[in-house]
């Protein structure tokens, strides 16, 4: 496959506005149409965001380690992303139901999923990780796009019940080259669903830059599906949260399908796997570590005049908590029996699969026989 030059490929000016409430200094910017929806936040959640968002960079940094030492077989980091994710899901109501892809594991986190029953998955302990009805978020979507037409259809169904719940899909920028994304919106559009489509555009899709997929803005593609639409700097919390409750107050209402672009970056790899120093420059991340959505909270924490050493504090703690009982967790968890690989491929006995299994253990019965 040739490879397309992008050296002198931009991204054509929007029409739609790229909201941004906090700076990268930390200071607040009035905006007319998002401030409503912060109205309700105070200090302590504000501190909770924080929390959130540092438990989260530990988790993150403890699963890459704890790949690098052969304790899971692979791990998608999200280093840079915490804003777009903590800010997007403290927005939702519990009985909103969430579809992610593999790197929503913020969004799994903050509703309820155990770090080591997220983690279980990328060792290979468990096919899934967690009951999706416990929690109102289904399992991590490998398959690049597909979870989109999973929320379509579930967000029909809202409507069909007359639910007042908002389905919400979580995708990169690269699914929306995928024909499931935008088969998705085609559908929520026709049948006016309570549907939320959050993209987070973190620049790279794998190691092509967003440029070379979209000539334009992410949020102009879906507005021509006739979605209503935000663009919001996925590095503010602020913009993240008051975005995300906007858009769920209209689909809540009946008023259609909505989508956000969080304009974020990819701090680090793709996956583990990857190597992100063969496609990308090192002047790309100064530029956004400058950006960081951490720092940008902590400085307007201090803006506000808060106890900021006491909110890192606290959040530190959390941190070293999560991470030892993680740690904990998966260096002791065993791993599946051979035998439970056929367990659950099918919820009423299946007679292929039954010889399948009894065929494959006798292979590896063959090796223990010493033939």
């Amino acid at each position: 496959m040739p490879i397309v030059s992008t050296q002198h490929m931009d991204v054509a000016a929007g029409s739609l506005p790229t909201h941004q409430l906090l700076n990268v200094d930390g200071k607040r910017i009035p905006d007319e149409e998002l401030d409503h929806y912060l109205k309700d936040l105070k200090e302590a959640d504000l501190a909770d965001f924080l929390r959130d968002m540092v438990v989260l960079r530990r988790m993150d940094n403890e699963a890459t380690a704890l790949q690098r030492q052969g304790q899971l077989g692979l791990w998608a980091p999200l280093l840079g992303q915490e804003a777009a994710q903590i800010g997007s899901v403290r927005a939702t109501e519990d009985d909103d139901f969430i579809f992610p892809s593999y790197r929503e594991h913020g969004v799994a986190w903050a509703r309820g999923v155990q770090a080591e029953d997220l983690l279980s998955v990328w060792r290979g302990a468990q096919a899934s990780g967690w009951d999706p009805n416990e929690v109102n978020i289904a399992c991590q979507q490998i398959v690049i796009g597909s979870q989109a037409l999973h929320a379509a259809g579930y967000g029909m169904g809202i409507k069909f019940d007359g639910g007042e719940q908002v389905s919400v899909a979580y995708f990169g920028d690269g699914a929306t080259s995928q024909g499931d994304v935008n088969e998705a919106m085609v559908f929520a559009a026709s049948y006016q669903a309570p549907v939320l489509f959050f993209c987070q555009n973190n620049q790279w899709a794998i190691s092509e830059p967003v440029a070379l997929q979209s000539r334009t803005h992410i949020a102009d593609r879906a507005h021509g599906f006739g979605l209503k639409t935000w663009r919001v700097d996925g590095n503010d919390i602020l913009a993240v949260y008051a975005a995300t409750k906007a858009a769920l107050a209209h689909a809540r209402h009946g008023l259609g399908p909505t989508f956000i672009e969080a304009v974020t970056y990819r701090m680090g790899s793709h996956t583990t796997a990857d190597d992100p120093t063969r496609y990308r420059k090192a002047e790309q991340l100064e530029e956004w570590k400058a950006k960081d959505p951490i720092d940008r909270l902590v400085k307007y924490l201090h803006e506000m005049g808060a106890d900021v050493q006491s909110y890192e504090q606290r959040a530190q703690n959390a941190a070293d908590d999560m991470a030892a009982k993680l740690r904990a967790a998966i260096t002791t968890m065993e791993d599946p029996k051979v035998e439970e690989l056929f367990s659950n491929v099918y919820a009423q006995p299946h007679e292929p699969t039954e010889r399948a299994a009894k065929n494959y253990l006798d292979y590896l019965a063959d090796f223990e026989g010493g033939e």
